[in-house]
């Protein structure tokens, strides 16, 4: 069912012209059958699906049905779930059995999912293509050679490739953004606390939110309806009123105005994407919103920033992994120091070591002041831009990614340069503001898109602005040649 959205999903189970237990043998099928060449999931819980599909179903015959009950979604392999492996597709953890659901799995379930199984990533967040993934690289459903994005790499091609209608992803520099982008989805990353990060196994627990990665913004915000909320359990949950995100899809935007930061138009971006960012801002003029230029002055800066910050928090949270308590142990240690060592070198992959170093290094007694506190300093001056550009426009546009999907190994062997693929989407994080990636056209018949980024806890305000847009485009209903 590679074409249908939740929304028409959702309403051929109220009319009950399928039963969830079908539309989930369907997309069980169909990953058997496709998922050996796009390699997007690293468990499929084929049994347990079916029997949450049959209890839905049993549910809405009764008339008792919540909001999303019978909806087949696969979750990135990166949120705990209760009796399921939860791999984060690292080594480390191949045989972590995770003993609880995270909030997001958690609040899902009461919403009536099914789970079809955990989607691939790059090793514990950790990339831009979903090259690092202990269990081998995801492949782009619209070209089979080229990368779909990352870190959620897995989930965005799952839902591109037909494999399933709605997948959850998290985002700490662009890892929801950046693979819809490259797969022709709508990828909505909330602000920082709007989604519980408990149970979402960190990378940069000042970064990391998780979303959801759809077809349309109307799918975006049917998910995020069920996902968004205060959690108790999360320090950095935010206890703020959320919207019906829905209801306010059709919120007009004429009036409103977007900002177009001279920065994100300069060299290094691809023509194609510039010109349909171009003419996608020129379709929201038609609609009624006015284009406002604005600047971000220490844009540049968000790179060099983020790969402080980031990894100098990947290093603390990763130093858990020790072979003691949980995940890989190496064999025969000969004392707690080569324990310690050679789980390390052993359980992780290359990438993810590279991020301890430099973390490490950035937190050292040393260079703690010289690296990490001015990164802080400048990640306030980021924030900053963005707080005195949102004084004169309602919205920032500009491109998701700086290229369309680029060859599988072709940027593997350079980290500076694959870094540079979440140039436009960085910023976003380190300032913990809600974004949205929508489709926007092709460069030799792969997807682009345009970004679309709010203010604080705006989810709804971008959600509308994308889905007026998908209302006068379809783009978003371009189905991938390797789609079931």
């Amino acid at each position: 069912m590679p074409s249908y959205t939740v929304a028409e999903i959702l309403q051929k189970l109220e009319s009950r012209e399928c039963s969830s237990e079908e539309i989930t043998q369907s997309y069980l099928d169909a990953i058997a059958k496709q998922d050996g060449t796009i390699n997007s999931y690293i468990t499929v819980t084929a049994e347990q699906a079916l029997a949450q599909a049959r209890a839905a179903d049993e549910l809405r015959a009764k008339g008792d049905a919540p909001a999303l009950c019978g909806l087949p979604i696969a979750h990135k392999d990166i949120f705990c779930t209760d009796g399921i492996r939860t791999s984060c597709a690292s080594k480390m953890l191949d045989n972590f059995i995770a003993p609880y659901n995270a909030t997001v799995v958690e609040k899902l379930a009461a919403a009536g999912v099914v789970t079809l199984g955990k989607t691939n990533l790059d090793e514990f967040a950790m990339g831009s293509s979903n090259e690092t993934s202990f269990y081998g690289p995801v492949r782009n459903p619209w070209d089979i050679n080229c990368v779909p994005g990352g870190s959620s790499g897995g989930s965005a091609a799952a839902v591109a490739a037909g494999l399933a209608p709605i997948a959850t992803g998290t985002d700490t520099g662009g890892s929801i953004r950046q693979p819809a982008a490259l797969c022709g989805l709508t990828g909505l990353k909330p602000s920082y606390g709007r989604v519980s990060r408990y149970g979402m196994i960190a990378f940069a627990s000042s970064l990391d939110q998780g979303g959801p990665i759809a077809r349309t913004a109307e799918d975006a915000a049917i998910m995020m309806q069920a996902m968004a909320g205060f959690d108790l359990r999360d320090s950095t949950s935010m206890d703020v009123p959320v919207p019906d995100y829905r209801a306010a899809l059709n919120n007009d935007i004429k009036g409103k105005k977007i900002g177009v930061p001279k920065e994100y138009f300069s060299a290094g971006l691809h023509p194609d994407i510039a010109a349909a960012v171009q003419t996608a801002l020129a379709e929201y003029q038609k609609l009624g919103a006015e284009l406002v230029e604005i600047s971000l002055p220490h844009t540049e800066l968000a790179v060099p920033c983020y790969y402080v910050i980031a990894p100098a928090e990947a290093s603390t949270n990763l130093s858990r992994y020790d072979g003691v308590r949980y995940g890989y142990r190496c064999e025969d240690p000969q004392d707690l120091d080569d324990l310690y060592t050679r789980t390390r070198e052993e359980g992780f992959g290359e990438e993810v070591k590279r991020r301890i170093m430099v973390g490490t290094y950035a937190l050292s007694a040393g260079f703690y002041d010289a690296y990490y506190r001015k990164a802080q300093q400048i990640r306030r001056l980021i924030r900053n831009d963005f707080v005195e550009a949102f004084k004169q426009v309602d919205f920032i546009a500009g491109p998701t990614a700086p290229n369309p999907a680029f060859a599988l190994g072709e940027k593997a062997n350079d980290p500076v340069t694959m870094y540079l693929e979440d140039i436009y989407t960085i910023s976003v994080n380190l300032a913990g503001l809600p974004a949205i990636s929508l489709p926007a056209g092709f460069s030799n018949g792969k997807p682009v898109s345009l970004q679309l980024i709010g203010r604080d806890f705006d989810e709804a305000g971008l959600l509308a602005a994308a889905h007026q847009y998908q209302q006068i485009s379809d783009w978003h209903r371009q189905i991938a040649p390797h789609a079931v």
